[in-house]
């Protein structure tokens, strides 16, 4: 009988652990304003980078969901940044209004250069010691504004919505977007970085208030946030891209 109370007792246990661990994940994913989606080489047609798609990889948990980077960059004789207008890849077949794009170009536009300019001077023409940054959005959705703040905010609603992630790695109802993304050398052209990732939403409570583009927005903002970093890191020689 105590051996068959220990062995109840210690499922019991084992329950609760993965329980605790089950609200921890979600209390991770809760807080996060968007989410990097997975995206597979072999599956993945660049429309901004061309043939160039051929030299990505998976990138790190933390970085683009794929990347490239130049084993022979030197990149700390970059001082300066010239960031190419952002451009919408969408073809003619993308749900994405032609009104819409350009909206959401302005702001990737206005918070690529306020992001990187923090971080490193901006420069306005090709020269010795300046970066070439160009990107270009491929795809965005939109998110449900109604029923994304119901599935937020509704407390059976927001579990709902929880079970879905712990199941399929995404909220329900939720936008995004994606974009490519070329590093070159401003004067010879040569290619030192590339770059394609995707971004959710998140399960952040504040993201269910948020407009229909909402999303989109808040991945232009991580992307923008992250690339002033690492330009900034690996041109003052504080961190070395991965190979």
């Amino acid at each position: 009988m105590k051996t068959k109370s220990a062995l109840a007792a210690a499922r019991g246990f084992q329950g609760i652990l993965s329980v605790i661990a089950g609200i921890g994940l979600l209390l991770v994913a809760g807080c996060a304003t968007t989410q990097k989606a997975e995206l597979k080489p072999g599956n993945l047609k660049c429309a901004f980078l061309g043939s160039d798609c051929s030299k990505l990889s998976p990138g790190p948990e933390e970085g683009a969901a794929l990347r490239y980077n130049y084993p022979k960059a030197e990149w700390t004789r970059y001082n300066k940044v010239l960031v190419s207008p952002v451009t919408f890849w969408g073809g003619d077949t993308t749900p994405v209004p032609t009104l819409d794009q350009q909206e959401l170009v302005n702001y990737f536009n206005e918070k690529l250069r306020e992001k990187i300019g923090e971080k490193m001077q901006l420069a306005d023409r090709p020269g010795p010691g300046v970066l070439k940054l160009e990107v270009a959005m491929t795809d965005a959705e939109t998110a449900t504004p109604m029923l994304r703040s119901i599935s937020m905010i509704v407390p059976q609603a927001h579990m709902l919505s929880n079970l879905k992630y712990l199941a399929t790695g995404t909220f329900p109802f939720v936008g995004g977007a994606q974009a490519e993304a070329k590093v070159t050398d401003s004067v010879t052209g040569q290619t030192l970085a590339l770059a394609v990732d995707r971004r959710i939403g998140g399960g952040s409570f504040t993201s269910g208030f948020q407009w229909q583009w909402g999303d989109a927005q808040n991945a232009i903002d991580a992307w923008c946030e992250r690339a002033a970093n690492k330009l900034s890191a690996w041109t003052s020689g504080t961190e070395k891209p991965q190979p």
